[in-house]
């Protein structure tokens, strides 16, 4: 039961923001900074970012070769270059706004495995840096000529090098974020599971204290991502849970470094500490991935654990130390969802397993439609 101080003072807002991962918060920060007078809420359900916010790999990418000619098969040649570059300025903004240093980001580049089922891809290798080239002005992708002290197994064929992609460090990028907020006087709330929005009357009702507790704002912005249709019903979302495993510091030192991907993206490690951070393969069991319930598919663990052990690591494979997943949101194409469900709601979801590179930029063009209400 409330008491005459709380309903007096913490349920009304200018803006309440339903999401405390890297796009509500981006959105808090971004729209308090246009608006230093207004009071902004942001509600998480999670004593964390619930979705994959902090629970992804830390890879600053816009996509492999081999993604982006999937995604020519989709969308129409400026749609695709439309998505890398508004990935890929995603990128250059949150490194410009919060620093390098302060992101733990190493631009170390990106690399793809090749195996014989891929070979046919770097016949197009060209092709797609020409397509690129507005936006990098030079090639993104080469064919790396050495890598044979990488140790990889035989199935690796040719690796495909990227040099404008990187690694970040997620718990650090939240942490940033949440400093940000509470320097612009942004009002953070966990534990706080929206469970109706009430567009009408403006109302975001939450569990809480074994009632139905209504937080009243003048715009709601809805960055729930995957779990956005339980607030919404009629969108066109569909989950896609993530499994990411690190391994125990390895007894000899990792002789690469950079954001790898394997199986058209759909497969990702990269060193840290000299331990193995190994994740996806969610394309080995789509159907049993499409859910917003936390947990582990053993038939993705055991691709996993295949992978380190044959491709890898084919000779001296580490034990994994720990495990997770995180919880994505996709449609039917890789394109954000950024756009108003009612006048005073506006949403930006659906980020397609690339919040670390497009959540700042996503987020910008929420404010913008916030701004317009």
């Amino acid at each position: 039961m409330l008491s005459f101080w709380e309903k007096k003072n913490f349920l009304k807002h200018d803006l309440i923001v339903i999401g405390g991962g890297i796009v509500g918060l981006s959105t808090a920060i971004q729209y308090k900074e246009l608006f230093p007078d207004q009071s902004v809420l942001v509600l998480e359900r999670g004593l964390f970012p619930s979705g994959a916010s902090s629970k992804n790999a830390g890879f600053a990418c816009f996509g492999s070769l081999t993604e982006i000619l999937d995604d020519l098969e989709i969308l129409p040649k400026e749609e695709v270059v439309a998505l890398v570059k508004r990935r890929y300025e995603g990128l250059l903004a949150i490194r410009k706004r919060f620093g390098d240093a302060s992101l733990c980001f190493h631009p170390h580049g990106g690399f793809e495995l090749i195996t014989q089922q891929e070979l046919h891809a770097q016949e197009r290798l060209a092709e797609i840096n020409h397509l690129l080239f507005p936006i990098f002005e030079q090639p993104v992708f080469s064919v790396l000529p050495e890598y044979e002290n990488f140790g990889f197994g035989p199935k690796v064929r040719s690796v495909v090098h990227n040099a404008f992609e990187g690694e970040l460090d997620s718990g650090k990028f939240i942490n940033i974020l949440w400093q940000q907020s509470n320097q612009n006087g942004v009002k953070i709330l966990t534990g706080a599971k929206a469970t109706k929005i009430i567009p009408d009357e403006r109302i975001v009702e939450v569990e809480g204290f074994n009632e139905k507790i209504h937080f009243k704002a003048t715009k709601i912005a809805v960055c729930t991502n995957a779990f956005a249709p339980s607030l919404l019903p009629e969108l066109d979302i569909r989950p896609g849970r993530g499994l990411v495993m690190v391994t125990a510091p390895l007894s000899h030192e990792i002789p690469w470094k950079g954001a790898f991907h394997y199986d058209k993206g759909y497969v990702y490690f990269r060193n840290i500490d000299n331990r193995l951070l190994l994740g996806g393969g969610r394309n080995k069991d789509f159907e049993g991935e499409e859910t917003t319930d936390f947990g582990i598919n053993p038939t993705i663990r055991e691709y996993l654990f295949g992978i380190m052990n044959e491709v890898i690591f084919p000779k001296n494979a580490p034990k994994i130390e720990m495990e997770w997943s995180g919880i994505m949101a996709f449609g039917a194409d890789k394109r954000p969802l950024v756009q108003k469900s009612h006048p005073n709601v506006a949403m930006a979801i659906r980020l397609g397993g690339m919040g670390v590179a497009i959540g700042w930029q996503t987020a910008s063009e929420l404010v913008n439609l916030l701004r317009e209400t």
